[in-house]
C-alpha cells in the first residue's frame, strides 16, 4: 500500500513541476485526471491516445520522479438523459480504458452515473426514498437502463484488461456499498468501487465495515483518501442532505477535510488495517477538497497522517502462535 495524489488541483501548474513536488514531499503514485470533471490537464486524452512518443515522455517523466499511475480519472455520466452529455462522458470512458491499457495502468476511476426517472425526462433523477410508489418505479427503470449500459461497458473494459473503479457519490445511482454491489452483480468483476470514503462519512456509514463488505467480495478496485467532518450543529437542525453551496463553510452540515482533520489518525490507521485484511495493497490516492485549507497545506498534512499509517513491508509469519 502506497500513498497517492489525485493531481487535479494542480491543474494550472506543468505536470513535470507538479510530480516533482509531490514526489518531494512524498508520494508514491499519482491518479491523472484525462476527462470529465477532473479535466485533462496533466493527461490530455486523444493526444496520448494516438500519440506513442507522448506515451513514452510520460513514463520516462514518472520514471524521472520515481512515482507510478494508481488510476486514470475520468468522472462524469453516461447515463445522462441527454444523448449528447451521455456521449460525451461515453467516449470520455471508452478512451479512458484505452489509454489506460497502452500505458499499462490498471484502473479507470468513474462515476456510476445517474440516468433520468423515466424515458421522457430531461434531467437526472437522484432517488434516495422508495414511496411515492412512482420513485420506486422510476428507481427500476434507472437500474434497467444502467445494467444496459455498465454490462456493455464491463465487456469493454475486460477486453482491454482494465478495472473500472466507481465512486459512490451522491447525485449518482451508486452512493453506497449496497449499490455498488449490485452494479458489480449485474456486469462483471471488472466493474469495483472506488472506495472514496469522504461521502460515505456523511451518509453514517462505516467505514471498516464497509469495507470488509466490498472486500470480501474482491470490490474495491482504488481508494480515495478524502476526510469529512459532520458540523453537529448545522446538521442537527438542517441534516445532512446539505444543498448549501461548498463555500460557505460556516453554514453547511459537513465539509470536506484533509485527511486527519475529520477523522483522527487512530480512525485511519484502522482503515488501513482493514483495507489489508480486506487484501488491498495499491494507493491511498488523496483527493483535496477542503476549503478551509491550500492544496499544497492540506496535501501535505494528508500525506504526513498517511505515511505513518501504512504498513511498508508485508507482514510475516505469525511466530507467536
Amino acid at each position: 500500500m502506497n500513498v497517492g495524489v489525485l493531481t487535479v488541483p494542480f491543474h494550472d501548474e506543468p505536470l513535470e513541476d507538479t510530480l516533482e513536488y509531490l514526489a518531494g514531499i512524498g508520494v508514491d503514485a499519482v491518479e491523472l485526471g484525462c476527462g470529465g470533471h477532473p479535466g485533462d490537464a496533466h493527461l490530455p486524452r486523444e493526444r496520448h491516445l494516438h500519440d506513442p512518443d507522448a506515451r513514452a515522455a510520460l513514463r520516462d517523466t514518472l520514471d524521472e520522479h520515481g512515482l507510478s499511475v494508481s488510476a486514470l480519472a475520468t468522472h462524469n455520466n453516461p447515463l445522462h438523459p441527454d444523448d449528447d452529455t451521455a456521449d460525451r462522458a461515453d467516449t470520455e470512458l471508452r478512451e479512458a480504458v484505452e489509454l489506460a491499457a497502452q500505458l499499462d495502468v490498471n484502473t479507470v476511476t468513474a462515476f456510476s452515473g445517474l440516468p433520468a426517472g423515466g424515458p421522457n425526462d430531461e434531467v437526472p433523477n437522484w432517488i434516495t426514498a422508495p414511496w411515492p410508489s412512482e420513485h420506486a418505479d422510476a428507481h427500476e427503470y434507472q437500474w434497467g437502463v444502467a445494467e444496459e449500459y455498465w454490462a456493455d461497458l464491463a465487456a469493454f473494459a475486460d477486453s482491454h484488461g482494465v478495472d473500472v473503479a466507481v465512486e459512490m457519490h451522491p447525485n449518482m445511482l451508486v452512493y453506497e456499498p449496497h449499490g455498488m454491489l449490485e452494479l458489480r452483480e449485474r456486469t462483471n468483476d471488472r466493474i469495483g468501487a472506488n472506495f472514496d470514503p469522504s461521502h460515505l462519512y456523511w451518509q453514517g456509514i462505516d467505514m471498516p465495515e464497509a469495507i470488509r463488505l466490498l472486500g470480501d467480495r474482491d470490490a474495491i478496485h482504488h481508494v480515495h483518501a478524502k476526510d469529512t467532518k459532520v458540523y453537529e450543529s448545522n446538521a442537527r437542525t438542517k441534516g445532512v442532505l446539505d444543498t448549501t453551496p461548498y463555500g460557505d463553510v460556516e453554514d453547511r452540515s459537513w465539509l470536506f477535510r484533509s485527511v486527519g482533520y475529520g477523522h483522527g489518525e487512530a480512525h485511519w490507521k484502522d482503515v488501513v488495517s482493514t483495507l489489508r485484511m480486506v487484501g488491498y495493497d495499491g494507493a491511498l490516492s488523496i483527493e483535496h477538497e477542503d476549503a478551509l485549507t491550500s492544496s499544497r497545506e492540506g496535501l501535505e498534512k494528508a500525506v504526513d497522517v498517511l505515511q505513518r499509517a501504512v504498513f511498508e513491508t508485508s507482514p510475516g509469519e505469525a511466530f507467536w502462535a
